[in-house]
């Protein structure tokens, strides 16, 4: 085996050597390129995975946690200003396990940890604080666990409880938080840090609870404010009118494809609280009633001339002569009267509306009249109409216009996409050219290479065949000659008294003659060598 790779070796060797000076230059250069390129894909596939080992350190816990790593000999990278300690994803466990163990990092101590080195010498004063401490500690972490905060600083101003007097200064509480890099806390989540430090401490109220970004800016709005009030009716219509524009975009996305119409969304919503009183009486017929009485009046007779009425009229003239009526026709009076006590139900309703109701919508609908085809704004205007529930009566109102778009930005912003990917295409093309045409360079050396060393073998074995066939030539006639040798010194043997000892060249001739006739591929491998030798 090892004659083997020697040969092998030495067969390279002289082939590199027949090489001109281009020839070499290019096949050193060929095969430096063609070890870099290995190298450098096997260091990107053995090179390790890092994920995070800690993050938000201070300085001093970053610099006690890198001197451990160095002594422990694990590999590290810092990010983020050296607050974020990297190492290869198969040693994060095993790292903190081995950091812990030393008490690192050591600010990682806070929350309730605190309240672990309790004793009874600790004063009351001391107890408060740790407790406080302990809160906040707690407090930061839960808060730094919502997506988007990257990280946050909990104070609570817990005042002393006032035993004697009836008035408690309340609990306050202030968050401040620092969001990552292109993201920004919605309402609910500054609502949901709110609610969170309110229920952890005791007697906090959510509206002693203020937050604040890293900017300086208030995230909290008090809803029983005029402020905060205007500014949470203004996000619930905004919402309103952001959820009311997507139905119908959907709808006209669908109908005349996306880009090809917009429409606006403009609500008035009632945020007036108000409430209804109302009583009503029934009366059921079938019902007996409760008490029922009637009570009934006649009377039947006749008249005459001293029962008549006398009368007179007064005046200056004497006009009191006595006069008379006198009739005998008869009089009758009857009265009737009943009275009945029903039982009366009673209905007392009390209705309460609930703020938020539409008072108003008002929509605006525009279609791009190149595209819409033999769409008709008036079935449109019925769709939307219908799908976000346009009421007339209400004063809502919807139109529905066509006219042609301005595309001009689209356009441009189209080209510029154009020619981006085409860059991209561009450079991805020139590098497969240019990887491709290495690796084409690399083959064709050694594709001369071998074709080169071909050529030589043919060669040799060419002038291996003639030198076998002068040899064999050679050796028959020497046979045919010790032949003849041989009968005269048989002769004269035969003549010879004395016996001839055998030429000792003549000897060696005969062997060399008979190890050609017998393995004639051994010393036509023999000979080769031995003329390859002299070249060199």
């Amino acid at each position: 085996m090892r004659e083997r790779l020697t040969g092998q070796l030495g067969r390279y060797t002289r082939t590199f050597a027949d090489f001109t000076v281009g020839q070499k230059a290019v096949a050193l250069v060929g095969t430096a390129a063609l070890l870099l390129g290995g190298f450098l894909v096997f260091k990107w596939a053995s090179a390790p995975t890092y994920s995070p080992l800690y993050s938000s350190l201070s300085g001093t816990d970053a610099s006690a946690v890198v001197d451990e790593l160095d002594k422990e000999g694990v590999k590290y990278e810092l990010t983020n200003g050296g607050s974020t300690i990297m190492v290869p994803q198969s040693e994060v466990y095993t790292a903190r396990v081995a950091l812990a163990g030393k008490n690192l990092p050591a600010s990682d101590d806070g929350g309730y940890a605190l309240l672990d080195n309790q004793n009874l010498s600790t004063s009351d004063f001391q107890e408060q604080t740790n407790f406080k401490r302990a809160m906040e500690g707690e407090l930061t972490k839960t808060i730094e666990a919502i997506d988007g905060v990257q990280t946050a600083v909990v104070h609570l101003a817990i005042p002393e409880k006032e035993v004697f007097s009836d008035e408690q200064d309340p609990t306050t509480a202030s968050v401040l938080v620092k969001t990552a890099i292109g993201s920004t806390l919605s309402q609910e989540q500054v609502q949901a840090i709110v609610h969170l430090v309110a229920s952890s401490i005791d007697g906090l109220d959510p509206d002693n609870v203020t937050v604040a970004d890293a900017t300086g800016k208030v995230l909290t709005v008090q809803d029983d404010t005029a402020a905060g009030a205007a500014s949470t009716q203004l996000q619930e219509v905004q919402n309103f009118q952001n959820q009311m524009q997507a139905q119908i975009q959907a709808v006209l996305d669908r109908v005349v494809g996306p880009g090809n119409a917009t429409a606006t969304v403009t609500a008035a919503l009632n945020f007036d609280k108000t409430t209804t009183k109302s009583r009503k009486y029934t009366y059921d017929k079938t019902v007996p009633p409760l008490s029922e009485s009637s009570q009934t009046e006649s009377y039947n007779g006749t008249g005459d001339a001293e029962s008549s009425a006398v009368g007179g009229v007064v005046g200056p003239d004497g006009q009191m002569d006595p006069t008379s009526t006198a009739s005998g026709a008869p009089s009758d009076y009857k009265s009737e009267t009943a009275t009945k006590d029903n039982a009366v139900g009673q209905v007392d309703q009390e209705i309460e509306s609930a703020p938020g109701q539409v008072a108003g919508l008002h929509t605006s609908v525009i279609l791009d009249a190149n595209k819409i085809g033999q769409i008709q704004p008036a079935d449109i205007k019925n769709v939307v109409s219908a799908a976000i529930g346009i009421d007339t009566t209400r004063g809502d109102t919807i139109d529905v216009s066509s006219m042609p778009f301005d595309r001009t930005t689209e356009t441009a912003a189209a080209k510029e996409l154009a020619k981006a990917e085409a860059a991209q295409a561009s450079a991805q093309r020139m590098t497969w050219i240019r990887d491709g045409g290495i690796a084409a360079l690399v083959l064709l050396i050694l594709l001369l290479a071998w074709l080169k060393a071909r050529r030589k073998a043919k060669a040799r074995e060419v002038a291996t065949s003639y030198v076998v066939e002068q040899l064999r030539a050679d050796a028959e006639s020497r046979a045919a000659a010790q032949e003849l040798e041989a009968g005269r010194m048989m002769a004269e043997l035969e003549n010879s008294v004395t016996p001839l000892e055998l030429n000792p060249v003549d000897e060696i001739r005969d062997q060399l003659n008979t190890l050609v006739e017998s393995q004639p591929e051994d010393v036509a491998a023999l000979l080769r060598g031995w003329l390859v030798d002299q070249k060199s």
